[in-house]
């Protein structure tokens, strides 16, 4: 298995546990590829398809496709250097995100809105707690994210969810369960921090493991201008391609369950483990630096075009996440 360090960016890495970097050895549809120790077809597999070193994700009239990572991990960082479907792609979806499984699942989404040729792509995002979402926000990009590869990933640990563009986070949810987590006080101001204390706090992902999916299907029921505009099949096939996908997390036992204590502890409870240092549990890791908090400012005043926190004909009563926002 190609190793990757998780190094670069805000996020420096000090151990590897599950990787996968991207160079192709399949010609003539026979071989392997580096991408094979890290994902898997999920469902449609003549639409996962291997073009050199690269993988893509194509949707055509019958049928989209999808895959999924052979292990599942507890926290740490998945990453796809990714490069959208080009031109026409107005009703498509493509989607890069994490998940845990069953009814009360977590899960963290990228899903990226095709658009008419010319107008720029919306990417959203949106987090599901304990099965319940209804959590979306959307940018438009300062970039096309047609024209070359870019790197989207999604960090997560006991103290927060980030997801970042390029290194830059362009949203994060924080553990507002306590004041204090892993003894690292968060950047929730005291009015926050006082007004949960007398109600229940924001909810915040438990320690469910995730598998890390992507997936492209046909979606103009919604996706594009809230569906006035649909999928113009003579541009098909459309083409989602990959050029890397990475995982730097605590990788879940094979043969435990979901639910193990044992790999619960292991990976929640220090920041070492069998596969070495968990560098997304340490200090630094828990909030966002300076710098980081700068980018995201830039980010949402910039590029945000919708964000639930503000949606008061969804919701009437803020949800308590957004709360002192």
């Amino acid at each position: 298995m190609a190793l990757w360090n998780g190094g670069g960016g805000a996020f420096p890495a000090a151990a590897v546990l599950v990787a996968a970097a991207v160079a192709a050895l399949l010609g003539a549809g026979v071989g392997a590829t580096k991408f094979d120790d890290v994902v898997q077809p999920s469902w449609a597999n003549d639409h996962m398809v291997y073009d050199g070193d690269l993988l893509k994700l194509r949707l055509d009239a019958n049928s989209g496709g999808g895959f999924v990572s052979r292990s599942k991990f507890l926290y740490g960082k998945a990453s796809a250097d990714l490069k959208l479907v080009p031109g026409d792609s107005a009703g498509v979806v493509t989607a890069f995100y994490l998940s845990s499984a069953g009814d009360k699942h977590n899960e963290f989404d990228f899903e990226f809105l095709g658009n008419v040729t010319g107008e720029p792509y919306l990417v959203q995002t949106n987090l599901y707690i304990d099965g319940v979402g209804n959590r979306e926000q959307r940018i438009d990009l300062w970039f096309d994210p047609t024209a070359d590869f870019h790197t989207y990933a999604v960090l997560w640990n006991p103290s927060q969810v980030v997801f970042m563009v390029d290194d830059t986070p362009i949203r994060v949810y924080e553990n507002r369960q306590n004041a204090t987590v892993h003894g690292h006080h968060h950047r929730s101001n005291n009015a926050t921090n006082a007004s949960t204390s007398t109600a229940s706090p924001p909810p915040f992902p438990g320690p469910q493991p995730m598998a890390v999916y992507s997936s492209i299907w046909n979606a103009d029921d919604w996706a594009t201008q809230g569906g006035r505009v649909k999928t113009d099949w003579s541009h098909a096939p459309f083409e989602a391609t990959f050029r890397e996908v990475r995982v730097d997390g605590c990788a879940w036992a094979a043969n435990a369950t979901d639910g193990d204590a044992g790999e619960v502890r292991r990976c929640s409870e220090t920041s070492w483990g069998k596969e070495g240092r968990y560098w997304w549990k340490e200090k630094e890791m828990s909030e966002l630096s300076v710098h980081q908090s700068h980018q995201l400012v830039w980010a949402r005043a910039h590029h945000l075009v919708y964000d639930y926190c503000v949606d008061t004909d969804r919701f009437p009563v803020q949800p308590p996440e957004c709360a002192g926002r």
